[in-house]
């Protein structure tokens, strides 16, 4: 009793400084996700310690119902993303996706080499550098009502294709670090599988949706279409790890799926008191995920800079050389929004954390680096997309 004491405590302090956070981000003009990574930050275990180290690790309770609220977000994303729609810039998003892969690789690993690791860790670490989280900008532009615009669709599609490319560069690098090569084959193998999914089920279930669409108001409950595709949502997330996927892609095909129903406009309604209660702990849980305490010296501070000078700047180069097509404003906006790493990079941070490849140090930088290049788009984004018109489809 008292464990689930301590777990009812954790829950209501994270969800009232998410909403104190996000309060006064919104009246400073901010995104109001900046504001519930920051109090995170101060209420984590490196500050106040309202949130003990132990209640955030993987597999916890509270970093379970975080996983559920990104899940949840990406969901609600894919309910507002037609899959015509993402057609449109399908080549746009495939450039922004494998440039803003193989930029962010290069100059992660040149810094990293630079900074005293030998090759095959300066891969590792450059990994890190790779995959943007989605979730923290589909927050934005979701916050923004943004998620229409062209250069929003290319920012999904190619979150997408960026999230396949940086699970076999994790494949690559990891390989590398025991010494025994590259097997080609199975990671090509691993490559048809992830691609096959993400085809499979956004082209099939798109159209099965539309056919048979109608199935949803069999059941008797009026909640039954919202039930039913939370279902789906939930089994597609799953079943995306089992590719190689994060769940959060699962869930964006199973919104994208969804959104081809007739009750589209009241699945959007229903799905916002969800959304308003799972996602805060998603965003405070990450910030709470970084230990201040580790940049006490000015070494660690400047190596935290660099990196994320680095990170900011290769994701922006990337994203921006990709969507050149939709005009340097455009280009712009797309670079920014893919900047983000949030979970993906403390997620590999961790894995080369426990395969001994990483210091504490470099672990902390990383962490760090992926939570600052959260906090830092936001309100980059908003006051781009606020002061640009929105880009018209290319030819």
């Amino acid at each position: 009793m008292h464990h689930a004491a301590d777990i009812l405590y954790t829950l209501f302090a994270i969800f009232v400084a998410a909403q104190i956070g996000a309060e006064i981000a919104q009246r400073l003009k901010l995104p109001g996700v900046v504001g519930e990574i920051v109090a995170g930050c101060a209420i984590g275990p490196s500050a106040l310690g309202l949130v003990t180290p132990e209640g955030i690790v993987a597999g916890t309770p509270l970093d379970v119902l975080a996983e559920i609220g990104v899940v949840l977000l990406l969901f609600a994303v894919g309910l507002e993303t037609r899959l015509d729609e993402l057609k449109k810039v399908g080549r746009s998003a495939l450039l922004v996706g494998v440039l803003g892969v193989i930029v962010p690789f290069v100059l992660g690993a040149l810094w990293a080499h630079g900074s005293g690791f030998e090759w095959t860790r300066s891969l590792f670490v450059a990994a890190a550098f790779v995959a943007t989280s989605a979730g923290i900008t589909a927050r934005v532009l979701q916050e923004l009502g943004a998620l229409s615009r062209l250069e929003a669709r290319v920012i999904l599609g190619a979150a997408v294709i960026d999230d396949i490319l940086a699970m076999l560069l994790l494949g690559v690098v990891t390989s590398l670090q025991g010494g025994e090569g590259v097997n080609v084959a199975g990671l090509a193998f691993v490559l048809v599988q992830a691609i096959g999914f993400v085809v499979v089920i956004g082209w099939v279930g798109t159209r099965v949706m539309r056919a048979r669409g109608h199935w949803l108001e069999h059941p008797i409950n009026p909640l039954s279409p919202l039930t039913i595709v939370l279902a789906i949502c939930l089994g597609l997330a799953w079943l995306s790890t089992g590719f190689g996927l994060a769940a959060i892609i699962g869930a964006f095909l199973a919104g994208m799926i969804a959104s081809e129903v007739p009750q589209r406009e009241e699945l959007e309604h229903q799905m916002q008191p969800l959304l308003a209660l799972l996602t805060p702990f998603f965003f405070v849980v990450t910030g709470a995920k970084i230990d201040l305490s580790v940049f006490a010296s000015a070494g660690a501070l400047w190596m935290l800079a660099a990196a994320t000078l680095v990170a900011i700047a290769s994701k922006l180069i990337g994203g921006w050389l990709g969507a050149l097509p939709l005009g340097r404003r455009g280009a712009l906006i797309v670079g920014v929004g893919m900047v983000p790493r949030g979970e993906v990079g403390v997620v590999i941070a961790s894995l080369g954390l426990a395969a001994g490849v990483f210091t504490q140090q470099i672990y902390a930088v990383i962490v760090a680096m992926s939570l600052l290049t959260s906090i830092v788009t936001p309100p980059v984004l908003s006051l781009l997309l606020r002061r640009s018109p929105p880009v018209q489809a290319p030819d």
